[in-house]
């Protein structure tokens, strides 16, 4: 079905439900279609026969998947909207069904105007979930213009070629020594200046929504993150007391990264304790007495949500810099990878 400009393969999901008899179901889905949900709700009800439940908790990848608490609500089946599965993010308590949300936007206006933008001939394409679809005609347009378009696979996390996530651009990093730079279809900024983080290359942002084609502006807000993150490592070379965070949400969780970090202040002379939450909030942090925070949770806790925080909160990586194991010239964008 079609819901507010996204294709969204329900059909497939009732077969499945009518086939298990499940006769309660919750729907998680972004924030940006909770409007338009009733149609979806209505369809549902429909075609299963099933109650039907939405989830007002925030969904910001398949990573955060609303589970365990819903079997208090007799719920048996989980309907995940717009993002795709993560392979090694399995064993939910209640089985989960994931519904990519496909974009109907036509790519190809915004791909033509980015071709002036590209550095070299050797191109590599990544995009979002909703975009995924779109990549063999992206491809046929570079190459009609004397492009080579190339996609590569990710790792596990990763569940097509050309997919990155705003924790994992490892199908990127995969194309970095063949390409001159990289394209992106898509909306916003994380996912580029992430990728352009990650791979060291330049990255043009072609945004099919606006119709507008990104490249200095890239650069510039990667310089920009670059001093912040730089600013929040001097702040914390100092600092005596850490909290490490240690995210509850099941695609979040970097135990044995957790427990390095807690070796690595120890032999420092540095105090620590693990705090645990399932969605870090500032009002949850702030009665702690400490002087800085290492999140192992969503990469994007330190870097989006900085500004939010009293106490500054760092990577793992960049805890490495502040402790001096790691030189500044070395940093890379914290990524949640296979282990």
């Amino acid at each position: 079905m079609e819901l507010a400009g996204y294709t969204i393969d329900v059909e497939s999901a009732v077969q499945l439900i009518n086939e298990k008899h499940y006769r309660t179901l919750a729907v998680q889905i972004p924030e940006g279609l909770k409007r338009h949900v009733f149609p979806l709700v209505d369809f549902l009800k429909k075609e299963t026969h099933a109650a039907v439940l939405v989830s007002a908790d925030p969904c910001f990848g398949a990573c955060d998947v609303v589970n365990y608490e819903l079997k208090n609500l007799d719920v048996d089946c989980v309907i995940h909207i717009g993002h795709t599965a993560i392979a090694d993010v399995e064993n939910f308590w209640i089985p989960t069904i994931f519904l990519n949300a496909q974009s109907t936007l036509d790519v190809s206006k915004v791909v033509e105007k980015a071709l002036p933008s590209l550095v070299g001939k050797k191109i590599g394409l990544v995009t979002t979930a909703q975009h995924l679809h779109t990549l063999e005609t992206v491809q046929t347009i570079l190459q009609q213009h004397g492009f080579e378009a190339f996609l590569a696979a990710g790792d596990e996390r990763i569940s097509a070629k050309g997919q990155i996530l705003g924790c994992n651009f490892s199908s990127g990093a995969n194309l970095s020594d063949q390409v001159d730079c990289f394209l992106f279809i898509g909306s916003g900024t994380f996912h580029p200046v992430g990728l352009s983080m990650s791979t060291k290359k330049t990255v043009i942002a072609a945004d099919p929504y606006t119709n507008t084609v990104k490249k200095q502006e890239i650069e510039d807000m990667k310089n920009n993150l670059l001093r912040q993150r730089y600013g929040a490592i001097l702040s914390c070379r100092n600092a005596r007391r850490f909290g490490i965070l240690l995210g509850l949400k099941r695609g979040q969780q970097r135990l044995t990264q957790a427990s390095e970090i807690e070796q690595m202040l120890h032999d420092a002379g540095r105090l620590c304790l693990f705090i645990t939450q399932d969605q870090f909030s500032p009002s949850a942090l702030q009665g702690f007495d400490l002087d800085c925070y290492v999140s192992t949770a969503c990469p994007r806790l330190a870097i989006d949500d900085y500004l939010q925080y009293k106490k500054p909160i760092i990577t793992p990586i960049e805890l490495e810099i502040a402790l001096g194991r790691r030189e500044w010239e070395t940093y890379v964008f914290d990524e949640i990878l296979q282990e």
